[in-house]
């Protein structure tokens, strides 16, 4: 929580455009009070809140300098634009997925290894595109004013690359971190005695 404080405050401090820190960090701050409120009531596993963490970070980061101008990103790997947006529509897929995961497990919602990882990822591509619809939306009620949150930066597939980024970033949480979410689930249910289905 420290953490997630701090850079909270560094990024809400002179951040190069007000209106495009609150949309960007909207998501981290409701992401947090859900997360304090459910604390008691659902835990998560360590790694998923380290995740989530990371997320926030991502965005807050971004809410700050814009996304099209983060520090170190301009021209990386010899693009014309700056590439911060793909860090963050990335995490947009890498941490839903663990989310989606512990919740459909914990739950015993979908049975079956196979069935849930396409459960989930079909769950973080529908977030991704649910989230370039807002941006639209919201690039419709705002105007000129909305171009830093959009971020496209001139680039006619944004919106395609961001979503398959996402679709990226959920098929590599799962390949990457599924043992090790079992054994913190496995962990997170010893207290109780129950069972994880998977």
């Amino acid at each position: 929580m420290t953490v997630y404080l701090a850079v909270l405050i560094w990024s809400g401090i002179q951040p190069r455009d007000g209106f495009t820190w609150f949309l960007e960090v909207a998501p981290a701050l409701a992401g947090g009070v859900l997360l304090a409120a459910t604390r008691r009531s659902f835990p998560l596993t360590p790694l998923l809140y380290v995740l989530v963490l990371l997320h926030c970070i991502v965005l807050m980061v971004g809410g700050h300098y814009t996304y099209a101008e983060v520090p170190l990103f301009d021209g990386l790997f010899g693009a014309e634009r700056n590439n911060y947006d793909k860090v963050g529509h990335f995490f947009q897929g890498f941490v839903p997925a663990i989310l989606a995961r512990e919740i459909l497990i914990r739950k015993a919602v979908v049975n079956g290894a196979a069935w849930r990882n396409v459960y989930i990822v079909s769950v973080c591509l529908a977030f991704s595109a649910f989230y370039e619809l807002i941006e639209w939306w919201v690039a419709l009620g705002v105007g000129s004013d909305a171009e830093s949150f959009l971020g496209t930066q001139g680039y006619e597939w944004d919106t395609q690359s961001d979503m398959f980024l996402a679709l990226s970033g959920a098929v590599s949480a799962l390949l990457l971190l599924s043992h090790w979410h079992d054994r913190q689930l496995d962990e997170l249910a010893k207290p109780t005695g129950k069972q994880t289905s998977r």
